[in-house]
């Protein structure tokens, strides 16, 4: 099976959302074939869940202080900061991943548990939808459908700052704050803490492109967005992911 493949694509957190809309769409309207892309943030952002409500989940006054993007994402899931990871989407026909929820997480990160493992990395797969090395996350998912389509996206922590990230959104007991930030701290990792040396985006791509092919039978073309793809994607951005009446609807 043959999948398109995207340049990584470094940009807002609104834009990144914009595009994985985008290409779902053009997935269900069957103009494009299974992709793959890679993307980082620029600036870090935090995205929350469809569900969310960013002003209960973030100190906005905090995150705009530091030039930290918001954004709701088109999936569900909880709030998560972005700054230090890759983050790679998925989008495939419903048809050619398991019908219940659970088992297509566990097949489609398997292509994250695949990339990990060629790294030298001993990966494991956590239901719902979580990544391990060495019994701690070290990769997170989210996944929606529609029209026939499945739009999965999630992380690759290369670094993870805890303290960082815990200024930045909030917490619902002060008193424990300080807990929940070791607690965290004993069951998050990163790429680089478990290969004990920095890591670049390019030799993560290549470990993960192969982990997906190996996980999903698939071979991967190099592409690019469509131009209706891009169009939509700009659309998108302005008139939704980077208005307040997406972002701040809950």
């Amino acid at each position: 099976m043959t999948w398109r493949l995207l340049n990584t694509i470094t940009d807002k957190a609104a834009y990144q959302m914009a595009v994985d809309e985008a290409m779902l769409a053009a997935r269900a309207a069957g103009e494009t074939p299974n992709t793959l892309r890679f993307f980082t943030w620029e600036p870090p952002a935090i995205t929350v869940g469809y569900f969310q409500s960013l002003e209960q989940e973030v100190d906005i006054a905090a995150a705009r202080e530091s030039g930290i993007d918001l954004v709701r994402r088109y999936t569900g899931g909880g709030a998560v900061y972005h700054d230090q990871e890759l983050t790679y989407s998925l989008v495939l026909s419903e048809a050619e991943a398991p019908a219940d929820i659970v088992e297509s997480y566990g097949y489609l990160c398997s292509g994250v548990v695949e990339g990990l493992r060629l790294l030298g990395l001993a990966a494991e797969f956590k239901p719902i939808n979580d990544c391990l090395v060495n019994g701690r996350k070290i990769s997170g998912s989210g996944q929606t459908r529609k029209n026939g389509v499945i739009l999965q996206h999630g992380t690759i922590l290369l670094g993870v700052d805890v303290d960082r990230m815990f200024s930045l959104l909030k917490v619902p007991d002060e008193k424990i704050k300080d807990k929940l930030i070791a607690s965290v701290k004993e069951r998050v990792t990163s790429v680089k803490n478990e290969l004990g040396r920095e890591i670049g985006t390019a030799e993560l791509e290549k470990s993960f492109t192969a982990g997906f092919a190996k996980a999903l039978g698939a071979e991967f073309k190099p592409g690019e967005l469509t131009d209706a793809e891009r169009a939509a994607a700009n659309k998108l951005y302005k008139e939704k992911y980077s208005t307040d009446a997406w972002n701040f609807w809950r």
